[in-house]
């Protein structure tokens, strides 16, 4: 009898402890650069360099908004984080994976990243957006023959915010500067360059390029240097450090605003610079802006 009794006890206790487990237990948080697995698997750009067979190559506009990819369900970002978005902005996508740009239009990038970080989407901030899809990640084809289709997928969709981004071919290194000042004076980024023959690969490599006046990078915030003279009581450097763990001062390109709330601690942000001296350190790095979308 005493056997009995304990029996239902211990089946009691032991659920508690499962329990009492199970609510304690969290999904990892995982810092920016550790969170590799949860990342989009995105195709990523390296710098343009003039000795490339140009004729190889399609080019576009770089938009500067989010880039998004949308695996046939749901639109993340680059980083891994799903986008809240209106159920009408989606409908009618196809299951197919999508490779684009969340875009508010030429110098709407703040506009870009807030529409897209609201945990409740906003339908007159979303109606402001569109996604430029630049590329179809699960075809097996090089991107010459993934172009067409991709053409044909977003004209199918048959939305005004949808769209396909226009590729075309330059035959030149002169052509293409006159056509990135071209971009440039009009708002625009700067330019995108893809390789006809590339298979669509989740890594960094020279099928996929970037050209721009300036050239940026990102890096994450140590530390805020106090500053002194006119700058006194607020930021006068930020500490950053870049992805290969070199550190460095930021201190210009700031508005009297983030001198007052600087970059927070761990952020990362975006600043432009003029080359590497001898050191690597980068040359007359000015801070361009926090990169909240990554």
């Amino acid at each position: 009898m005493r056997t009995e009794k304990l029996f239902p006890i211990r089946i009691v206790r032991l659920f508690l402890i499962a329990l009492i487990a199970s609510c304690c237990m969290q999904e990892p948080v995982f810092a920016l650069d550790d969170n590799a697995s949860r990342r989009a698997p995105v195709m990523l750009a390296n710098v343009y360099h003039a000795d490339i067979d140009l004729h190889a190559y399609w080019v576009s506009e770089k938009y500067d908004g989010i880039r998004a990819y949308w695996d046939g369900k749901t639109l993340w970002t680059r980083g891994g984080e799903a986008i809240a978005v209106p159920a009408w902005f989606v409908a009618g996508w196809p299951e197919t994976a999508l490779d684009g740009e969340l875009w508010a239009g030429r110098g709407g990038f703040s506009d870009a990243v807030s529409t897209a970080r609201r945990q409740v989407p906003d339908d007159i901030a979303w109606r402001k957006m569109r996604f430029m899809v630049f590329d179809l990640p699960a075809h097996a084809g090089t991107f010459d023959q993934r172009l067409p289709i991709l053409q044909t997928t977003v004209a199918a969709i048959g939305l005004p915010w949808v769209q396909s981004v226009k590729q075309s071919r330059v035959s030149d290194h002169r052509s293409l500067q006159k056509m990135l000042s071209t971009v440039t004076k009009e708002g625009g980024e700067g330019l995108m360059l893809h390789r006809g023959a590339s298979y669509y690969r989740a890594e960094r490599n020279d099928d996929l390029l970037k050209l721009k006046l300036h050239d940026d990078a990102e890096a994450r915030v140590i530390a805020h240097i106090d500053g002194k003279g006119k700058h006194a009581g607020r930021l006068g450097a930020l500490l950053v450090e870049m992805p290969n763990g070199q550190r460095f001062k930021l201190g210009t390109g700031f508005s009297d605003a983030q001198r007052a709330q600087p970059p927070m601690l761990g952020s990362l942000v975006t600043y432009r610079f003029r080359g590497v001296n001898d050191s690597g350190i980068p040359r007359f790095a000015s801070f361009l802006r926090v990169r909240e979308d990554l």
